[in-house]
This record gives C-alpha cells, structure tokens and sequence, in this order.
C-alpha cells in the first residue's frame, strides 16, 4: 500500500510536470514510458474500484499524507482522477507547447488507433472525444461577430449543437456559462443560425432536431437573452428563426408590441421617438413588422393579426399620428392586405 501511495504521488507530479515548460526536455521514450505508466496505474484503478476495502485504506493513507503536508500533487486532484489518469496526460501534453516535435510525434503516434485489444486505442477516442468539446466551447468563447449566414457562424452553430447534444441534462448550465463569457452578439448570431430552417444541403447536423428544442427552451427562459435575441439581431434572422419556433414567434410578437407601446409620437416633427435610448426606434419597429409580414403563413398572419388587435385595442383609430399601430399598418400598405 505504502508502494502504491508513493506511485500515486509521484504520477501526480509528473501530471504537473507535463503542465510546465520542463516538458521541451522529453525525448519521445518519456512520453511512451509516462503513458505506459499512467495505463499501469489506471489497471490498478480499475481493480481497486472492486475492492472497497481497499480503496477506502488507500484514501485515508492519501488523506493522512495530506495532513502531514504529503498531500498530492496538483495535478491528480482526487483518487477517482486516476481512471483517466493517461487521458489527462495526453491531453496536457497536447496543449502544451513546450513539447519537442520529435515527443509531440511519439504522442501522436501513442494516440493513433490499435487493434481491438490495444489500450491506445480507447484513449484516442475518448481524448478525440474531450478534444473535441473542449474545441467547440474554445471557439464559441473566443468567437467574433461575422456575416449572419455565412460559413463561420453555420460551423459554430453546428458545433453549439452537437456539444449541447452532448450535454443533455446540463445544457441550460453550459448556455449560461457562455452567455456570461462569450461575445454576446456573436453568441446571438449563432444561436438564430441554430435556430434557423436547415440550409439547403441538409441539417446543419444530425443532433440539430433534439437540440435546438432546448436552444430555444433556454433562449424564451432567460428574460435577458430572449429580449437582446429579438432586439439586437437583424430582422431577417430573428424572423427567420421564428418561422421555426412558434413560441420564439409569440415571445417576439409580444415584444415588438411593448415596444410600440414606448413610443410617443412628436408633434413638431410629426414622427414617432423614443421615450429613452433604450427603446426601439420607429423605423427598426416598421422594419421589423414589415420582414414579419413577408414571411409565410401562419407567421404572417400573426404579424397582422398582432398589428391590427393592438389598432383596436388603442381606439382603432384612422387618422394618423393618433396610434402608432395605425400608422404602422398604414407604412406597411400592402405587406398587410
């Protein structure tokens, strides 16, 4: 036992280690040898996890060691870390660049795929796996706004989709997380890509049907992002996703009529303000009424059917310059009739 708890911490410092620029020394027989031993050492796990005995002796010898100052080192945090022990390795040595390019070339050949049999060959996929998420959620961070439609914001769309697949049950946390850290209106852009119909070489992916439901779940429950979603964004997306999402279309609806109802109508310029900056203009208001009333049914009726209940509701009123929903539906002339 004493054997194995001096193994656990000395792979724990060789995790830290493959953090640190000290990794430029490494020929590549380092790295066969420290994946080899983080395979040893994630069998050991394994077996361990059938004797509870003693893996419970083991984390009070860990604990112990702890308090003695003998604790682990950063870079296992915990026993249960040592199951993926190898996989942490590989991927901390992907990531750093210090690495030579002969290590680098022996690592890659370590990930490579085996036989059937070969160990390597469930590493490379799980850190293809993790890879792969952690590149997606890299690239939605450091994103920036580009062309609505174009074949940036598609590829991140398809990427926000698969890892919210992924995540399932934990995909509200994970929306949250990068509507806190990402570039809002990138964030926005892509999230109406996701949201849109499917462009015409087919789904922008296989899990977009089952995630986009929850895209939109998160979207029409956080106030804060619904709003900026149908504020902010171009009319032509935010109408676009709503031809997909009939309750994004009625959170859109109502909002459009809370904004036409700040407006106050100016006499001296005989135009419709707003009330504080924050509101909606008149021209982004008839701008956005107008794409609504040119997309198809049952949208479009919608869009009329919102325009002309709030004329009522006002005094239904033909005169202009009395209710901004009859001058509304007199700007927009025909896309109404």
């Amino acid at each position: 036992m004493e054997s194995l708890l001096r193994q656990l911490e000395c792979f724990s410092e060789l995790l830290a280690v493959s953090r640190s620029p000290h990794v430029r020394t490494w020929e590549p027989a380092t790295v066969s040898r420290a994946l080899q031993w983080a395979r040893y050492l994630r069998h050991v796990h394994g077996r361990l996890s059938r004797h509870e005995r003693v893996r419970l002796a083991l984390r009070r010898l860990l604990k112990d060691g702890g308090a003695r100052g003998a604790a682990m080192a950063p870079g296992l945090p915990d026993l249960q870390a040592l199951g993926r022990g190898d996989l942490l390795l590989a991927l901390r040595l992907l990531d750093n660049r210090a690495l030579g390019p002969a290590a680098c070339h022996r690592l890659l050949q370590e990930l490579g795929p085996g036989g059937p049999d070969d160990p390597r060959d469930s590493l490379s996929a799980r850190a293809a796996l993790l890879a792969r998420r952690r590149s997606a959620v890299r690239l939605l961070l450091g994103a920036v706004p580009a062309a609505p439609g174009g074949c940036v914001v598609r590829t991140q769309a398809r990427l926000l989709l698969t890892r919210l697949q992924e995540a399932r049950g934990a995909a509200h946390g994970l929306l949250h997380v990068l509507w806190g850290r990402c570039p809002r209106d990138s964030l926005l852009q892509v999230t109406a890509c996701a949201l849109g119909p499917p462009p015409r070489e087919g789904h922008l992916h296989p899990d977009g049907p089952q995630a986009a439901p929850e895209l939109a779940r998160w979207l029409l429950d956080t106030p804060e992002v619904v709003e900026a979603f149908c504020r902010d964004l171009p009319a032509g997306l935010v109408t676009s996703a709503a031809c997909s999402h009939p309750a994004l279309a009625r959170a859109y609806l109502r909002l459009l009529s809370q904004w036409g109802g700040q407006l106050l109508y100016d006499l001296p310029t005989g135009v419709w303000a707003a009330a504080a900056d924050k509101h909606v203009s008149w021209q982004d208001l008839c701008g956005r009424f107008q794409s609504l009333c040119q997309a198809p049914p049952p949208l479009r009726d919608q869009a009329v059917a919102t325009l002309q209940a709030n004329k009522a509701q006002d005094g239904d009123f033909e005169v202009p310059g009395i209710s901004v929903w009859t001058d509304l539906l007199l700007a927009l002339g025909g896309a109404v009739r």
